[in-house]
């Protein structure tokens, strides 16, 4: 994207003034060299999100962002149901609720290499991966729709994980509002199989060790010391909520409001029949992923015990970054309910927001940007100004910078494999396509993510962590 395109606001915020059918501007928060790395796609899409109706301040994207469907990956837009504002399917996205956890082990480096490989394979048989991989658990119809109700409780009161689990979990483990009856058969059919499985694709399964502290006091609270050892899980609701955004996707296109920019934009008033049944179904989704990260942690802590008994794997925080959810916020007027969609966008409340548990609230939720199997992450804190800036919302990762297909074309997934191993980090995987597609170059600096997300204060950086053990599917 030509920067000279956009108005700069700062040396992080940039504009697209409002022309045409736009009601908002469009407003990216990156520095000079993101803008530059991004597709014009990102503008175009931006732009048209600007045109919904009921839409509040602006449509934003993330210092991460490129194009997806509709929303550009990286967006975030709020919008008033009682101004005539819309739910989008497609400003969710098709992997309803993916997220990122992020557990402690109580482990350090010395007590963790002897047993390295070890655990990579017993993590690599202990936790489905891979295109259509499928687990142990198989629901039936009830189960089905009282996982969809329950989310990370129901998987609790089976057994997956510990009640302590739920108090470091968004909205307490459970979506209120799902309604199983607005998923379809199909939708059911295919996650029957799929709990407690990663899934393919950025997907994945990553032991890391934490690399650098940047703010120590904010680091202390989240329990975080120089060298720890800390695994992260990359999922989200599968099949189902795939099949539950083609569903809708379908239905809005012939049903939803007129007009709009683009077809893929489709979408339905909040207070209508149809809005009210995706809210519903996606809720639903956004209780399967939860539901699944927990039965993955407690397959997680099995694989751990039975390699290093020592481990004592705890929550520090799980949070999903592709949602639409009811959020108390002063649009262009005074403080109210809002659906704040985020499209590969992640939940970053500041300091003392009575949604955050009572052991976060003096610092702000802990934001988790995931980076690619053989660079960094990072575990960012939720700032007050993000609240103005984009209604409590940061980055969610490095963001792609090349295709799949091109990655393909590039690298080879067993020449990686080898070259991470070198490095020190072991992959395990069922898809060495699906390495290449992955391909660590195939994505943006997530550290140049990571710093644009501070200096525009969403978020500001905590911890930087380094992969260890990657489980891709």
């Amino acid at each position: 994207m030509n920067p000279q395109s956009l108005l700069r606001r700062s040396e992080f915020e940039w504009w697209i003034e409002p022309t045409g059918q736009m009601r908002v501007p469009g407003i990216i928060y990156a520095s000079e060299q993101l803008i530059a790395g991004m597709d014009e796609k990102v503008r175009e899409q931006l732009a048209n999100v600007a045109t919904l109706p009921g839409i509040q301040r602006a449509a934003y994207a993330m210092p991460d962002a490129h194009w997806g469907y509709g929303f550009p990956i990286g967006g975030v837009a709020a919008f008033d149901p009682d101004e005539g504002g819309v739910i989008s399917a497609g400003g969710v996205g098709f992997d309803i609720s993916c997220g990122v956890r992020t557990l402690h082990t109580a482990l350090r480096p010395d007590a963790l290499e002897p047993h390295k490989a070890e655990l990579a394979e017993a993590l690599f048989r202990s936790v489905p991966a891979g295109v259509g991989s499928s687990g142990a658990i198989i629901l039936d119809e009830r189960e089905m729709d009282e996982m969809l109700c329950g989310g990370a409780q129901w998987a609790v009161s089976r057994g997956y994980g510990y009640p302590q689990d739920l108090e470091r979990i968004e909205e307490s483990g459970r979506a209120s509002g799902a309604k199983p009856e607005c998923v379809s058969q199909q939708a059911k059919k295919r996650q029957a199989r799929q709990m407690g499985t990663l899934g393919s694709g950025n997907h994945y399964l990553e032991v890391q060790r934490v690399d650098t502290i940047f703010d120590s006091a904010a680091a202390t609270e989240f329990g975080l010391h120089q060298d720890d050892i800390v695994v992260s899980i990359h999922c989200g609701s599968r099949g189902l909520g795939h099949q539950i955004g083609t569903d809708y996707l379908k239905t809005m296109v012939i049903q939803g409001y007129r007009p709009i920019p683009d077809r893929e934009l489709a979408c339905a008033p909040i207070h209508s029949e149809l809005g009210q049944h995706y809210l519903g179904a996606m809720r639903a989704a956004t209780n399967c992923a939860l539901a699944n990260r927990q039965i993955i942690t407690h397959l997680v802590r099995g694989a751990f015990a039975e390699v290093i008994p020592a481990a004592r794997l705890t929550l520090l925080y799980d949070v999903s970054h592709n949602t639409c959810k009811i959020e108390r916020h002063s649009g262009d007027a005074a403080p109210r309910e809002l659906f704040v969609h985020r499209k590969g966008a992640t939940r970053s409340f500041g300091p003392g927001h009575p949604e955050l548990p009572l052991a976060l609230q003096g610092v702000g939720q802990p934001v988790l940007i995931g980076g690619t199997m053989g660079t960094e992450s990072y575990i960012l804190a939720g700032t007050k100004e993000s609240e103005q800036l984009a209604f409590s919302s940061a980055c969610h990762g490095a963001g792609r910078a090349m295709s799949r297909t091109q990655a393909t074309k590039q690298w080879r997934g067993r020449a990686l494999i080898d070259q991470l191993r070198e490095q020190g980090i072991l992959i395990r995987t069922r898809s060495y396509r699906g390495v290449a597609e992955e391909a660590p170059g195939a994505y943006k600096d997530v550290s140049a993510v990571a710093e644009a997300a501070e200096q525009a204060h969403l978020a500001r950086r905590v911890a930087r962590l380094v992969p260890l053990i990657c489980v891709k599917g």
